[in-house]
């Protein structure tokens, strides 16, 4: 079997490293299966007095391509058991870690997982360019994330990278948010 690595990065907090394996599937799909104890999602979150950032691990994701090499589809998930902060350290970071897993932000003893299921891939005209289209679940909650990613292919690694965005509110996370008040 044929050993493949990528990088997978979001912003809004998602920038993930990412392991993948090669595996092919009926129709000409390669499917990239990723290798977790090699892969890493970064945050950063934003408040009126400042911002965060940190990591969450991944539980399991793949990416898959046509056999023209193009971005096809994929999915992740993300293990919200695992966050950390990594702008803070000692009894900060910590505090600011059982925060984020509490109910009052991912609530992680009901809700230990998310997951980003890409659902449509359109080529910007650039090789290696994408309009991607996923469904985002986090908290039980489904919203739609549109984001751009440029993919690049390199000896036996694939490096993808993107930007995504998103309002924490619109997953029912709410806590401090200036457009909700108890």
């Amino acid at each position: 079997m044929k050993k493949m690595n990528a990088i997978f990065s979001t912003l809004l907090g998602l920038t993930a490293v990412i392991g993948l394996s090669f595996t092919v599937v009926p129709v000409d799909v390669a499917v990239y299966n990723v290798k977790t104890d090699e892969s890493s999602v970064k945050w950063k979150g934003y408040k009126v007095t400042g911002e965060h950032e940190g990591t969450v691990n991944l539980k399991s994701g793949d990416l898959s391509f046509d056999d023209a090499g193009n971005l096809i589809g994929g999915s992740f998930v993300m293990d919200m058991t695992s966050i950390k902060v990594t702008d803070l350290e000692g009894e900060w970071a910590q505090k600011l870690e059982g925060h984020l897993k509490s109910a009052d932000f991912f609530g992680i003893e009901k809700h230990p997982s998310a997951k980003m299921v890409i659902t449509k891939v359109v080529p910007k005209g650039t090789p290696g360019d994408y309009k991607v289209t996923g469904n985002l679940t986090i908290k039980e909650t489904t919203k739609e994330v549109r984001f751009y990613a440029h993919v690049e292919t390199m000896d036996n690694t694939v490096k993808a990278t993107a930007d995504i965005k998103i309002d924490r509110t619109d997953f029912n996370v709410r806590y401090g948010s200036g457009s909700f008040f108890d």
